[in-house]
């Protein structure tokens, strides 16, 4: 917590140093960014991926896929 004061102080230290127009950007900017935030944590998650795999569910087990992934990543080139 007072790491966080000191870092509140030197925020409102160097808004302060700003002309009104850019303490309005930064207010601004402030306000966009807790908005963005908000917007990310309400999002549900979306499972547009799920069932993509299910042809592949009788040659694979979970653990064969991820090494499978793993391969494709390290030799940079995933199947077509």
């Amino acid at each position: 917590m007072r790491r966080e004061k000191g870092a509140i102080k030197e925020l409102v230290e160097l808004i302060e140093e700003l002309p009104l127009e850019l303490q309005e950007e930064v207010r601004d900017f402030a306000r966009f960014l807790l908005e963005r935030r908000a917007r990310k944590l309400k999002r549900k998650p979306k499972f547009e991926w799920a069932g993509a795999l299910k042809e592949l569910r009788d040659r694979y087990t979970s653990v064969d896929l991820q090494h499978e992934i793993s391969r494709w990543r390290e030799e940079g080139n995933p199947p077509s």
